[in-house]
């Protein structure tokens, strides 16, 4: 599949780098990268401003926040026409407990990736909020046992 950006040899260890660890330097960066410093931060810059690297954020430890369930639920809607997946994709952000969602094809329509402190909660969440939701049809929810391989978003 071809690359759609023009990136080099150094753009690419500039991200591989930035998504193990966007805390680091623009000098730490620039030395692990075998660039100097002002040239590297007008790449950071470049990769930022081109949509590239969309942005910066913490990864919490949700065990140790007390949220211990993390469960996924595939969604049919009854409809499917732009308005009612529109519609959906804007309720879905309006609910704490769903961390991440995707419109999918197949036999469902959405997927959303959900964390909650407890069993409980989550299950509320589904029969109150989800299922109770206009025009969805099915729900069909997996809890997780434990994860298995968290490697960045996009493998480098």
């Amino acid at each position: 599949m071809p690359i759609k950006a023009d990136l080099d040899a150094i753009d690419w260890k500039i991200l591989r780098e930035l998504q193990d660890d966007g805390r680091m330097t623009n000098v730490e960066l620039s030395r692990r990268v075998g660039i100097s410093a002002p040239p590297c931060l007008r790449r950071v810059k470049r990769l930022e401003d081109e949509g590239i690297i969309q942005r910066y954020r913490a990864l919490l430890n949700a065990p140790a926040l007390g949220m211990d369930v993390v469960a996924f639920c595939l969604v049919g809607l009854n409809r499917q026409s732009e308005v009612d997946l529109k519609a959906f994709a804007d309720r879905t952000r309006n609910w704490p407990i769903v961390r991440s969602a995707w419109m999918v094809s197949g036999e469902s329509d959405f997927m959303l990736h959900c964390l909650a402190p407890d069993l409980g909660t989550f299950q509320g969440f589904v029969i109150e909020e989800l299922t109770s939701s206009p025009n969805v049809d099915t729900v069909r929810t997996a809890l997780t046992i434990r994860q298995v391989k968290d490697d960045g978003l996009v493998a480098i």
